[in-house]
């Protein structure tokens, strides 16, 4: 009985739920659900959201860690508080995907200047970190309603458990319901939807079945930023060499210049999924009609117009592309409030 009674609650909130049209509340609660350590876009789209909660657009509520190396949760939690916000609480997946180390994660948290760590933290290893799953549901049980976001830019693999997860202490509701209710937008760095969508995605196919999963069960709107439109948009070296100067030691620019090999740019898949959800009106991009996407047994996704669909993806013209990158240029050299005056 309770069973049937969550499912009818599961398809009143999503009948009665907007897609795509609703302005956030303001700052908009936000989870960031992250692969820290496969790429460097991950650690600028960190930087990305620190500078928008810093302008009172979003508030960052938790990250979740969906890459099971014991190194990205430390570096998750030095770049926090690097930022000024060691308190924000971090979670990790368990028997996950791609556990080495990568070119960075390991390596900025190693570093030490004297005998002490250059940037401080607590996390000494993600062993210490609580289950991603268990901190979700923690987080969204205590928000308002249709109030949260989710940035999603790495595999799938915490969101689908998140949506298999029973009732808990935190709520009674199984995990699609409790979505359902506390969510209002996915915003997912997956797939491919230009020129090269025969081609498999990265962050779809190292995590297939939890990539399906998603996409075929997630109760509220989802808009995906495919491969295309990140490759679009690289994010300047010059940059990296003069904007974060503010400081000594910037964790960020040091792990760009540990991750690219040479002085080149690099796209910026992950930065502009935390773009659009923080600020979808500001017209950095264009949104295809709603429709359904699919992924095959093939991790190739398929788009489906559908008027009642709940899914789009963003789409980008040669305007919008250096809007884009000049706005995330800026946000992501954004100085913490704390170190604003180094900057001048």
């Amino acid at each position: 009985m309770r069973r049937l009674s969550l499912s009818w609650l599961t398809i009143f909130l999503v009948a009665n739920a907007p897609l795509f049209s609703e302005e956030p509340t303001r700052p908009m609660p936000l989870v960031f659900e992250t692969d820290m350590g496969n790429d460097i876009d991950d650690a600028l789209a960190l930087g990305v959201i620190h500078a928008l909660e810093s302008r009172g657009e979003c508030k960052l509520l938790a990250v979740t860690i969906n890459k099971d190396n014991a190194f990205a949760a430390p570096f998750v939690d030095l770049v926090n508080a690097f930022y000024g916000r060691s308190e924000i609480p971090i979670g990790v997946v368990r028997d996950g995907k791609t556990p080495e180390d990568g070119r960075f994660v390991r390596q900025v948290c190693e570093l030490r200047d004297g005998g002490r760590p250059r940037y401080p933290h607590k996390l000494k290893s993600g062993a210490e970190a609580p289950e991603a799953v268990d901190l979700l549901r923690k987080t969204l049980a205590a928000q308002p309603d249709g109030s949260t976001t989710i940035v999603s830019v790495g595999f799938s693999t915490n969101l689908a458990r998140l949506l298999d997860s029973p009732g808990d202490e935190y709520s009674p509701l199984a995990g699609e319901q409790l979505v359902a209710q506390k969510c209002r937008l996915l915003s997912a760095m997956a797939g491919n939807f230009g020129d090269k969508k025969g081609q498999k995605e990265y962050n779809i196919f190292i995590d297939r079945p939890a990539a399906a999963k998603v996409f075929e069960r997630w109760p509220t709107p989802i808009v995906a930023s495919g491969f295309e439109v990140g490759e679009a948009v690289t994010y300047p070296f010059e940059s990296i060499e003069r904007d974060f100067a503010y400081v000594e030691h910037h964790p960020l620019s040091e792990a760009y210049r540990l991750y690219v090999e040479g002085a080149h740019d690099r796209a910026t898949w992950d930065l502009t999924s935390v773009l659009y959800a923080v600020r979808p009106d500001r017209g950095y991009f264009g949104l295809s009609a709603p429709g359904t996407i699919r992924v095959d047994d093939n991790s190739l996704t398929h788009f489906a117009p559908d008027a009642a669909g709940r899914h789009r993806y963003l789409t980008l013209d040669a305007e919008q592309r250096m809007r884009v990158r000049e706005a995330l240029v800026q946000l992501a050299s954004q100085p913490p409030p704390t170190r604003s005056d180094e900057s001048r």
